[in-house]
């Protein structure tokens, strides 16, 4: 399923919303201001392209690193350009792909063309620390994440 819905998708209009993503990021590139929201086009592209069989994770469920001056720093970082790029495209992409989402889920055929749009919009929402990893790749972050969230609480 993840193969055919990939090519479908592609060949729909995928590679259209990637070009325009890779775009985007060039632009963004170009700036220096821009360069954390490089990062974060170049993760919707690739999902964009084929989203079948792909999750999107915070960065530190994938690198579980603790709080330190670097990590701190860099989620304020993050923080500030996420609520820069809500406040500007964010919020309007947001839209788009939910309005896409709902018109996809209509037909029975679209449902899972619609679950796709979903998940796009909530990436295009607030995009910067995210990642697109495969699904079984966000699964077992989440599940060692929890592991350990579980024996921490335990400890006490």
């Amino acid at each position: 399923m993840r193969f055919a819905g990939n090519v479908i998708w592609f060949v729909v209009g995928g590679w259209y919303i990637a070009l325009l993503w890779l775009i985007g990021g060039g632009i963004f590139a170009l700036s220096i201001i821009g360069l954390p929201l490089t990062r974060a086009t170049l993760e919707m592209a690739k999902m964009s392209a084929f989203p079948f069989g792909k999750d999107v994770v915070h960065v530190r469920e994938l690198d579980a690193k603790s709080l330190d001056s670097k990590t701190a720093t860099t989620g304020t970082i993050g923080f500030i350009t996420n609520v820069i790029w809500m406040l500007t495209f964010g919020w309007v992409l947001f839209v788009l792909y939910l309005f896409a989402g709902v018109l996809c889920c209509l037909t029975l055929i679209g449902i899972p063309f619609g679950l796709q749009s979903f998940k796009l919009s909530g990436i295009s929402f607030w995009p910067v620390g995210r990642r697109v990893v495969p699904l079984e790749l966000a699964q077992a972050a989440r599940e060692l994440n929890a592991q350990e969230k579980l024996a921490a609480l335990r400890s006490e």
